[in-house]
């Protein structure tokens, strides 16, 4: 008996090994095939660079965010140190959108991460444990699938009063359920592999099974996924700012500043878009980055 084990641990162990030099081999296809893509590259260099420059906001802002004066208000753009304009209370365009770029990402992103960790674990939970525990979540899960994604955000954030705090929880709920019906759905794809099958005749148990051949095979395509989240994110966390839901003034944050620049419509137009401008450009670099990781992870692409 106890040779039988040693020698299933073995052959577990060596499945492993083989499996994780696959793994390696398909990784590095994957960024090669990134690579060759320059639509993806140039969005990843965008991101990057925005990413930097919010990041190094202290040092590259020109002026006080929070600073204004009502004899520089709605300066146009170009005006000598104000490059982009002045915004409705003088304060700087520029500088405004260094710092808002901060909250906006921040929002954008880590609704998507707690959503992820919360949704992926109870995903492959559903899809790999099946039955009783499958139907339970879900179930639950189509419940919140009967309520539009904007709507949800809207009336959770409503209900629990205007805040960041509160805005990335209501954002949190809204992207668990779609994180976890992609996550069971990949789950149950690969739960009935034939290396599965083998990990589960040779004696090991769930959670290894799980930890060492499920979790490389569905952790890709749900951080795919997840990324072109953050596009719909970061639109409505947005969208909450400005309907007064989100940050509240006078912090400086995309969605916000469009509400706040919307009476300047047609006074200084190209002042006043620029948040959007911002908004526009950060969603679509991240819709079309995860659009070139899915197709570069598609072996058959």
């Amino acid at each position: 008996m106890s040779t039988t084990t040693t020698a299933a641990e073995a052959e577990l162990a060596v499945q492993a090994r083989q499996a994780a030099a696959k793994s390696e081999g398909y990784w590095a296809g994957v960024w090669k095939r990134v690579r060759r893509d320059p639509v993806t590259i140039a969005c990843g260099a965008i991101l990057m660079l925005m990413l930097l420059a919010i990041l190094l906001a202290p040092l590259l802002a020109p002026h006080d965010p929070y600073q204004g004066s009502m004899i520089r208000r709605l300066r146009a753009i170009g005006t000598p140190n104000y490059p982009l304009g002045t915004d409705e209370l003088g304060r700087d365009i520029l500088t405004r959108l260094l710092f808002g770029g901060r909250l906006s990402w921040f929002m954008g992103i880590v609704p998507v991460v707690l959503a992820t960790a919360i949704g992926a674990t109870l995903g492959i939970v559903a899809g790999f444990v099946g039955g009783r525990v499958n139907m339970i979540i879900m179930r639950t899960t189509d419940i919140f699938y009967a309520f539009p994604s904007v709507l949800l955000a809207v009336a959770i954030s409503g209900a629990l009063g205007a805040g960041i705090g509160n805005a990335i929880l209501a954002l949190t709920l809204v992207f668990i359920p779609q994180i976890i019906r992609v996550s069971e759905t990949v789950t149950q794809g690969v739960r009935n592999l034939d290396f599965v099958d083998a990990a589960r005749a040779s004696g090991a148990s769930g959670f290894t099974i799980v930890r060492v051949h499920v979790l490389g095979n569905v952790l890709g395509p749900i951080f795919v996924y997840a990324t072109s989240l953050i596009s719909v994110c970061m639109i409505l966390a947005s969208g909450l700012s400005f309907l007064g839901l989100g940050t509240k003034p006078p912090e400086p944050e995309w969605g916000l500043m469009l509400n706040t620049l919307r009476t300047a419509i047609y006074v200084q137009p190209w002042v006043a878009v620029l948040p959007g401008v911002c908004i526009f450009v950060t969603s679509i670099c991240f819709n079309l980055l995860a659009d070139g990781l899915r197709q570069a992870m598609d072996v058959k692409g």
